[in-house]
Formats: C-alpha cells, structure tokens, sequence
C-alpha cells in the first residue's frame, strides 16, 4: 500500500479478500500478482500466476516470490487476528523451496499455529494446479501493542 493507502487502512480486522488486493495495487505484492482468496484471523489464501517476470536465470519461479508471498500472508492473517491492539512484524521468514515452477498458478495457504500475547508463529504451504506442494514456509511475528 502507498503511504496515503496505508493512513486509509486503520485494521484489517473484517477486511475483505477484494479490499485488500485493491489496496496492495502498487506494492510488491501487486507487482508479483498476489490476489487474495480468503482473509482470516488463523487462515490467508492466495494465488498468482507464474510468470516470465517473475523468473530466475533457470527459468523457473523465483524464490524470492515464495518467500514474498509467505511473508505477506502470514503477515496479513497476523494483522487481521491482532486488530486494533496495534501491529505485527515479521521477525523470522524460514522457506523451502520443494518443486521447480516454469508456469501454472499457484495457491498459498497460511495458518496460525500458535497466537499469543507476545508472538504468532505461521505455517504457509505453496501448491501447484495439480495440489503438489511446491514451496513451505514459517513465519514468526512480533505483536506491538498500540502505543498511547
């Protein structure tokens, strides 16, 4: 979201899958072509398309894709379960890489495993078409409480 976009968005608690693509249009996630499936408090599906651009040298997906995409609904799922006790942060981003992707759509899945007063910690799986996984990841968050 842009600096304007980000001041229009106070929680994401009851944001919608649609909302929140419209409001990542002009950020990474925009570039990379994330759109949001489902939005909740301990689970966050996506999908984007694979794509030339978003290609290693090898002319398979990027890594770094899975490791945004991981990242970013992890990051969703743990805003939107925190609310308007304040914010989350990523403080650790662990991902596999599991299958090589030239092309297809791939759906990612995050689910809390555990959210506590302190931290969240998120379990991500990336499939292909076919529902193989190709990517996993973890990812640990920080809750900062609202400052007053």
């Amino acid at each position: 979201m842009t600096q304007q976009e980000t001041e229009k968005v106070e929680s994401l608690a009851g944001i919608t899958p649609e909302q929140m693509t419209k409001a990542s249009e002009g950020t990474f996630t925009d570039l990379i072509g994330l759109r949001y499936l489902e939005l909740g408090p301990t689970l966050v599906r996506g999908e984007w398309g694979v794509e030339p651009h978003l290609y290693q040298p090898a002319g398979i997906q990027n890594g770094g894709v899975y490791c945004t995409v991981i990242e970013t609904l992890a990051s969703i799922g743990g805003s939107v379960w925190y609310g308007d006790r304040g914010t989350v942060v990523g403080v650790n981003n662990n991902t596999d890489f599991l299958r090589a992707v030239r092309e297809g759509v791939l759906t990612a899945t995050a689910t809390a495993v555990h959210q506590g007063r302190s931290q969240q910690l998120w379990q991500v799986v990336v499939t292909d078409e076919q529902q193989r996984p190709v990517a996993r990841g973890q990812v640990r968050l920080q809750n900062l409480a609202k400052r007053s």
